[in-house]
This record gives C-alpha cells, structure tokens and sequence, in this order.
C-alpha cells in the first residue's frame, strides 16, 4: 500500500481540518506536503510546524509578513493565485485536496492536472463552473478525479465496479439534511435570520456552504457536479431528504436495485476513501451502531417552497455557461444575505432573476468565456439586490 503525499488547498477550513485529522489518523497512508489557507495565519502556521511542512500558502498576503515570522526559516512561503498554482504543482506532491470555497480554487486545479497530479475534490464550484474542462483534462492525462464530499464519494462507492456503464443506472440519488427549515411553513421562510440559518442540524461548516445548505442551494449544486464527476445525464440525477444524515448518497441501477453508502456523520470518512483509493484502511472513527438507529427517515424534497433544486436542474439541463452564472449569482446573493441587504427568500428571488435574463453559450473548453458569464452574472446579481 502507498503513502499518498497530499497538497492541502483549504487547510484551515473545515474540509481542510478535517483532512488533516485523518492524516494524524494514518500517517502511514497520508503525508501532507503542502497547505494553503485564505487569511487564517496562525492556524495555517500551526499546521505547517504540527506537521513539518515546508511549504505553504497564504492566499491573501495581508498577513504574510506576520507568517513570515511565525515560520521555520527553511518554511518556503507563497502568495496569492500564484502561490496556490506553484503548491498546486510542486513535485514532492501526488494528489491535490482542493478545498477552496468559490472559483479561486479552478485555476491551481487545472494546473494541478496538467502536472498530472490526482485530484481530491471537495470545493463544488469547479465542476459547476467548468466540469467539461476538468474532466476532459483529467482523462486525457489519465488522473483520478476523486470526490471529497460525502455524497459524491457515497456514490463514488456506490458505482465500484460500474463505472464507465451509465446505461446500467437509472439515478443517482443525493441525500440531503434538509437545512434547519425543511419543516418550516413557506410563509415564515420570509422571517429567517442570518443566526438561524447558521444553525445546521448535522454538519459544523463554513457560512456559506451552511447558508447554500439551508437554501438547498449546496444540493443544487451537487446535482451539477455529479452530473460531470459521472458521466450521468443531469435528468437522471434526483435527491431525497434525509435527516438524520446517515445514508449519504444512493445509485439506482435499471434492475430496480439500489446501493447506499452509511457511515456516522464525519467528513473524515470520505476524505479517507479519496486519499486511499482503491484501500480500504483501518483508522480509529466512530462505527454505526445499527440497533441504536433503530429506523432511518425519508421524505421528498419541497421543490416549490425551496427554488433551488429547481434552477439548479434548469442551469445543468441548458448548459454551457448556465451553471456557471447559478452559481455566481448564489455566491452574492448569499453575501448580500449576510450583509443583511436581502432576505433569505432573496437568495434564490435573485439567482432566479439573473438566470431569466441570461444568454448562456457554449464555452467549448475555453475558460476566458466560463470567467466572463461569471463575472456578468456577479454584475447582474449586484443590480438585482441593488433594485430591490
């Protein structure tokens, strides 16, 4: 079995701290040779000397003449795009963990392919963004492409043995928690606050991701990045409410069976899997007790109260540079919810608007274009809230 010698991109995020449990859980299959973080640091220096790594990133450089001096000397210290396409790339490295929430993480990700480095991908919006490009890119240079998110490595699991044979699966099912309001009344959706739609009932996130959770908004999302990771037609990809977040994600073959993937609710499950593959290797996480669960629940999603799932089906089934925009109109309208510009209604009232007045195109593998519908949709979405 091989140790994986792995560039952490997100490192002080919850993703990235979480990667770095399982590296501390099995060293003997997990070297990390790399870490980037945004602006945290201190903790991004904590975790190069807990784990002696002597290169590092810090995305924004405001704080990078403090790291300087919080580092060993022999510490090699990047910033910026830049830095993060140098760590992305550096050659004591076999797998990138991208875990960088928004579009910052696309760049050092192709890069990162094109240095033929695996992939572990756990920041959506790349394949949202551009998912034609990175797995093109990634199968001509013949890389995996392995999914952190604990849905997408559910169904990762779920279709061993059956990949590459997508006429052999009805659906791909992604479960969802359902957010803190999935038993909220439509009329009182008006009334949320930013504090209370931080309170996720199963995972501890970041804002933004715990925001798009309690929209339905991440499984949106997810929809467009399974559509990609694989091969799956975008009708063909459905979700189901879960919320005791036990089963993470099904695949319904067209024999009627389906496949389920169960663990207890911990992220460093699936990042183990990704940093493994194809192992399967011992480690000191929590075990299910099935007795205990006694019954697991289900229900169908509320399509009409809660948008998201909705647009999100109608940005993959059009295309082009339609998800691209989704997103990107997500992405500020969450801010201007934070900021307390719009409601929480807002959220998907904006990324609906944006989406009616867009004219998506064909990007034909060229990013300069997928970057230019971003950057309108930001733009529109800013005059949307501006209009309110």
């Amino acid at each position: 079995m091989n140790k994986r010698r792995v560039v952490i991109l997100g490192s002080t995020g919850s993703i990235g701290t979480s990667a770095l449990k399982v590296a501390r859980d099995i060293p003997e299959r997990m070297e990390v040779v790399g870490l980037a973080a945004h602006s945290s640091y201190k903790a991004l220096a904590a975790q190069a000397m807990e784990f002696g790594v002597k290169q590092v990133c810090l995305f924004d450089s405001t704080h990078a003449a403090e790291l300087r001096r919080l580092l060993p000397s022999d510490t090699r210290l990047l910033t910026g795009l830049d830095g993060l396409c140098e760590l992305a790339t550096m050659e004591a490295a076999d797998m990138v963990l991208v875990s960088i929430i928004g579009t910052a993480g696309l760049k050092p990700t192709l890069e990162a392919i094109e240095s033929g480095k695996d992939l572990a991908i756990a920041s959506k919006e790349i394949l949202v963004m551009a998912g034609e490009v990175v797995m093109s890119r990634a199968a001509a240079k013949g890389i995996q492409v392995l999914p952190v998110d604990s849905e997408h490595n559910a169904i990762f699991q779920c279709l061993q043995g059956h990949h590459g044979c997508p006429e052999e699966v009805s659906r791909l099912i992604l479960t969802a928690s359902g957010g803190p309001f999935r038993q909220w009344p439509k009329e009182k959706l008006a009334d949320v606050t930013l504090e209370q739609a931080l309170k996720h009932p199963t995972w501890q996130m970041g804002r933004k991701i715990t925001i798009d959770s309690a929209t339905l908004f991440n499984k949106g999302l997810e929809m467009i990045e399974a559509r990609w990771l694989f091969g799956i037609p975008m009708e063909r990809v459905d979700v189901i409410v879960h919320p005791q977040s036990i089963v993470h994600s099904l695949v319904e073959y067209r024999d009627g069976s389906m496949l389920a993937q169960l663990s207890s609710s911990d992220m460093c499950f699936p990042i183990q899997y990704a940093v493994t593959w194809p192992d399967r290797t011992p480690n000191s996480l929590q075990r299910l007790d099935l007795a205990k669960l006694a019954s697991l629940h289900f229900e169908a999603p509320r399509w009409d109260d809660f948008p998201a799932l909705g647009l999100a089906r109608r940005a993959g089934l059009t295309g082009g540079t339609m998800p691209a925009m989704f997103n990107a109109a997500n992405e500020v309208a969450v801010q201007a919810f934070i900021e307390g510009r719009i409601p929480f209604p807002g959220i998907w009232q904006t990324v609906e608007k944006v989406l009616s007045a867009a004219s998506p195109r064909d990007y034909q593998g060229l990013l300069s274009v997928i970057l230019e519908d971003d950057a309108w949709a930001r733009e529109e979405a800013a005059r949307v809230i501006g209009s309110r």
